[in-house]
């Protein structure tokens, strides 16, 4: 009993046509990982996007009335105050870790236009 054996070409085209069907698999995975991750960033700019509509909605809400565009500067430069002077909106919080490492350094200076900062109960 005899098997026929095939030929070299017949097993150069066998190994072919199984590379090609991996490639073919490999086509599908690298769409399913493009799919996948355009996903996950869908996720988090939606994450992002709640998370700041819920951020100035408690702003607003503090205020009893609607943020305008003139007020955004204003209020950054609030909060950073707050952190120069002792990091109080971290704080208040709860953040210990805020990746700013010189906010401490900062403390007790003179404002950046040479005039002393103002200083009340509330650290403003």
């Amino acid at each position: 009993m005899s098997t026929a054996r095939r030929t070299l070409d017949e097993r150069l085209a066998e190994k072919q046509r199984l590379l090609e069907a991996e490639r073919e698999k490999l086509k599908a995975y690298e769409a399913q990982m493009r799919a996948l991750t355009a996903k996950k960033r869908d996720e988090d700019r939606r994450a992002r996007t709640h998370r700041l509509i819920q951020i100035g909605a408690a702003v607003e809400s503090v205020l009893h009335q609607p943020i305008t565009e003139d007020m955004i500067p204003l209020l950054l430069d609030f909060l950073e105050r707050q952190e120069r002077n002792g990091r109080y909106f971290s704080r208040a919080i709860g953040v210990t870790d805020t990746g700013n490492a010189d906010a401490g350094e900062e403390q007790g200076g003179a404002a950046e236009d040479g005039e002393p900062e103002r200083k009340d109960d509330r650290g403003l």
